[in-house]
């Protein structure tokens, strides 16, 4: 201290670490190995390579660019947790932030190579300036050649790509940044979108082994949440409690939730996408669940049900569940190699038109409102009632039309069945009882050979199965 009282250097400039000599020599010297084995999911490896196979076969001579993408900003220099792009994971198996794949056609197929920023260890300046990568910031991580290990394929540095001039022209996916683009004169292409959204709607047995661990942990978390109603009502705790009781299964059981949890209350149910949660739980009221593990696969769940906070349906409340119960059930009947994609959405969409003019609710006969141009019913229903499920919630949803909702099922295809009610509090097109119930059911459901099987039927879909289901829960709860 100086005679001031002061440090001695009190009011010099801050100094930058990187161009301090005597820091940075010291820090680079004198620490023990800490190497890292990559541990890529079991099977990944295998499934990945079978993967770009036949997408070679979809596209014979033509240079493929798949890349990982980077963590989006959340605020300010804090990044959002990274999620590597769904079509590279698709084909590579790898999840590590800027990564890049080139698959380059030669005779009879495609060479693959997989570019990896390499990790920034002691010596290298980031190892200690780069907050978000720099291992000093974010522990040790595997090398380069752990990853080729793992992942059985040929891995360079990320910056041996600045050397490659045979990539013009290459079909590009969306993930792969602005300054590759330009630098190598590629463009995303929708060719190469449309065929890799066409070859990942058919699972393979890697990929539907994976959408069971999903589902299965999913189910496991709905029974975690429910055991906690009774406190979220009790101690006031409200929606937010629920919603970070899943995510927290998730996190722990997987890689995370596959989408924003979705947690309803009362008049917060009919509300299609309500993630903000910040309701309390109304213990006379329906409450909404919207769940998916993600695992660490990054394949996702997408499961919802509807349970009485607490404990049994009311008499109108139950009247709505029976209803979306009976829509539900026909759309499960419709899902079959074979048929059109649609069939499913017709038959339960069918169903919720007949039950609601039964009720008074349509100003038209069923069939106007069925009709292109009507569609009243779907005031009650705006949104649609499935979609394919994988890496994606919503799989493939950039496919063609035609290779999607035109198309016709077959086996192997994973999809959601998900129709419900949504009587707003605020409609007053409904009656005062009605206002405030949504009601969605939704499974998950495999296309097999023969038919469909529920992989999701670990839950009930019966008003009294679902009545006991949540009985079964509350009685687990902590007094």
């Amino acid at each position: 201290m100086t005679d001031t009282g002061r440090p001695p250097y009190a009011g010099t400039r801050y100094p930058r670490l990187a161009e301090v000599p005597a820091f940075t020599e010291f820090i680079a010297r004198d620490w023990g190995a800490a190497a890292v084995e990559a541990t890529a999911v079991e099977g990944a490896a295998a499934a990945a390579a079978d993967h770009r196979r036949r997408l070679s076969e979809r596209l014979p001579g033509q240079a493929i660019v798949a890349a990982a993408g980077t963590a989006r900003v959340r605020n300010d220099d804090c990044d959002h947790l990274f999620r590597a792009d769904s079509d590279f994971t698709w084909l590579t198996g790898c999840q590590t932030e800027a990564a890049v794949l080139v698959m380059t056609p030669v005779p009879g197929g495609h060479d693959a190579r997989l570019y990896l920023p390499p990790p920034l260890r002691p010596g290298d300046t980031g190892f200690f300036a780069n907050a978000a990568h720099g291992e000093l910031w974010v522990g040790a991580s595997p090398g380069l050649k752990e990853w080729a290990e793992a992942l059985q394929i040929d891995v360079e540095p990320l910056a041996a790509l600045d050397g490659r001039k045979d990539l013009a022209g290459a079909l590009a996916t969306p993930a792969v940044g602005a300054a590759l683009l330009e630098r190598h004169g590629l463009e995303p292409s929708p060719l190469l979108g449309r065929h890799l959204s066409r070859l990942r709607m058919v699972k393979d047995a890697w990929e539907v082994d994976q959408l069971r661990l999903a589902v299965d942990a999913t189910v496991d978390g709905f029974a975690a949440v429910a055991e906690e109603v009774p406190r979220a009502i009790r101690d006031g705790l409200g929606e937010r409690w629920l919603q970070g009781t899943f995510d927290r299964h998730a996190r722990t059981f997987g890689n995370g939730p596959g989408y924003a949890t979705i947690v309803g209350s009362g008049p917060h149910a009919p509300v299609l996408h309500w993630v903000r949660c910040d309701g309390p739980v109304l213990p006379d009221e329906v409450l909404l669940l919207d769940m998916g593990v993600e695992t660490h696969s990054l394949y996702t769940a997408d499961v919802t049900r509807t349970i009485p906070a607490g404990g049994t349906f009311s008499p109108r409340q139950r009247e709505v569940h029976d209803l979306v119960e009976q829509a539900h059930r026909a759309g499960l009947a419709r899902i079959r190699p074979g048929t059109q994609y649609l069939d499913f959405h017709f038959a339960a969409m069918e169903v919720i038109a007949n039950g609601l003019h039964d009720w008074g609710l349509l100003p038209v006969s069923v069939d106007e409102a069925l009709s292109p141009e009507g569609q009243h019913h779907r005031r009650y229903l705006a949104c649609g009632i499935g979609h394919h499920l994988g890496l994606d919630v919503h799989d493939c949803s950039k496919a063609e039309y035609e290779d999607y909702m035109g198309a016709d099922l077959e086996a192997g295809v994973v999809m959601t069945v998900e129709p419900g009610l949504y009587f707003h509090a605020n409609d007053l097109t409904v009656p005062p009882e009605l206002r405030g119930i949504g009601v969605r059911l939704e499974d998950d459901v495999l296309v097999t050979e023969t038919g469909s099987e529920v992989l999701s039927a670990g839950l009930p879909i019966d008003a009294a199965g679902v009545e006991q289901w949540t009985a079964e829960a509350r009685a687990k709860a902590l007094p």
